[in-house]
């Protein structure tokens, strides 16, 4: 199969989507497959409003369509709904091209937080987006109920994995702050809600690994946290591994990769009972969620590193993505 996937969300940048893009990316040339990307990193960009580390093609309408028909794909992906999900969808609607998509993020909820937008508006355009899709993959059961909720059809189910190999408990002297060592892990933004753990009275050393606007802005109001910035590889890992909670405050995921890579590394999971670590965590007694983030951080701390690990071994990258070349729609 010859697949092209178009998405608004690459390197060089970091997150959930573009790791699980790279990760089917690879596993598909693995097995045979040609996949080619088309990302912004082959156009002229302009920094995305409130978040410039985050770059918006340029040029899409006028360029994307020669791009397309050079690939040839047997069959289409549409990872995002930016500039350039939304040009690809407008060649696949004129050329009669059937097309997948995937919710990644709650951008209705982001946009709410940011501008105020009412819920309805932003949930609207994304409905008339993937509304055009074959299939819409989504992550979790609970992201499928939500969106199905709010009208969106032809919903299949897409879930994510974890390197065990790279996480993995390793020893915790990495980090020789005074404990319990409290980490978050990922983008620094006011959608992640980090505030919420930055302000909790407690014991030990608070850890912000990430990059992203509210950065600056936190480094000057709370001087005792440590923020090393954006981390990779075997360096992330070993900050992963030599937390004792990893803190997850975000109400906003629809899945929550991060949780897996701490959970790998034998640190339980402190979160709010919300749509992304219920998904993730519930039932498996990995970590505590309570409306009282202080108090899940406490109750985590007691939780045994080895039923961590045995949990996230069972979520496979090779399942995902396997699920995800079946959920394909070649059209050739």
């Amino acid at each position: 199969m010859r697949l092209l996937i178009v998405t608004d969300a690459w390197t060089p940048q970091v997150n959930g989507v573009v790791r699980s893009l790279t990760t089917v990316r690879d596993y598909m040339q693995a097995q045979g497959h040609t996949v080619e990307m088309i990302g912004p990193d082959r156009f002229r960009t302009v920094p995305c409003p409130t978040y410039p580390q985050i770059p918006l093609a340029r040029g899409v309408r006028r360029r994307l369509p020669a791009m397309i028909e050079a690939v040839a794909p047997d069959a289409v992906h549409i990872a995002t709904e930016g500039p350039l999900g939304w040009g690809a969808r407008a060649y696949c609607r004129k050329h009669g091209v059937s097309f997948t998509s995937s919710y990644h993020t709650m951008f209705p909820e982001y946009v709410h937080i940011r501008f105020r937008v009412p819920l309805s508006w932003t949930y609207g355009m994304l409905r008339r987006f993937h509304g055009a899709a074959s299939a819409t993959m989504v992550a979790t059961p609970s992201l499928e109920r939500m969106l199905a909720a709010r009208g969106f059809r032809n919903l299949v189910r897409w879930s994510r994995g974890v390197d065990t190999e790279l996480f993995r408990p390793r020893a915790k002297d990495f980090l020789s702050d005074p404990r319990p060592i409290q980490m978050y892990v990922g983008r620094v933004a006011p959608e992640k809600n980090i505030e919420a753990f930055l302000a909790l009275k407690a014991p030990g050393t608070k850890y912000v690994i990430g990059d992203g606007p509210q950065l600056g802005d936190f480094r000057r109001r709370f001087p005792d946290v440590r923020f090393p910035g954006a981390k990779f590889g075997e360096e992330l890992a070993s900050y992963f591994a030599a937390a004792d909670v990893f803190v997850f405050p975000s109400r906003t995921e629809t899945f929550g990769l991060v949780m897996l890579e701490a959970l790998a590394c034998g640190v339980p999971v402190a979160a709010f009972p919300v749509q992304g670590p219920l998904d993730v965590m519930d039932g498996a007694e990995v970590g505590c969620m309570d409306e009282d983030l202080g108090r899940a951080v406490q109750s985590a701390l007691h939780v045994p590193a080895e039923r961590c690990r045995a949990h996230a071994l069972s979520f496979s990258w090779q399942a995902s993505c396997e699920q995800f070349v079946a959920n394909l729609r070649p059209f050739h």
